[in-house]
């Protein structure tokens, strides 16, 4: 008998997926961002900028705010 993905296995491994990301994002955060904070600069003022950017674009879809808002 062969195994078959079910609806529920997909769900668990994508949401381990995304624990993983948050984690890893997390603890990039807690050493801010791999950068001295005696040696910000402008260009890591974007980075951040950006990876905001995308992370509003996910809690604005999972919340339903933003452009998402019914």
């Amino acid at each position: 008998m062969s195994h078959r993905t079910t609806a529920k296995d997909a769900f668990i491994a994508k949401k381990a997926a995304i624990d993983a990301m948050l984690a890893r994002l997390q603890a990039l955060s807690a050493e801010h961002f791999n950068t001295h904070p005696d040696e910000v600069h402008w260009g890591h003022v974007g980075n951040l900028d950006y990876y905001a950017e995308l992370l509003k674009r996910i809690t604005d879809s999972a919340f339903k705010e933003g452009e998402h808002a019914e």
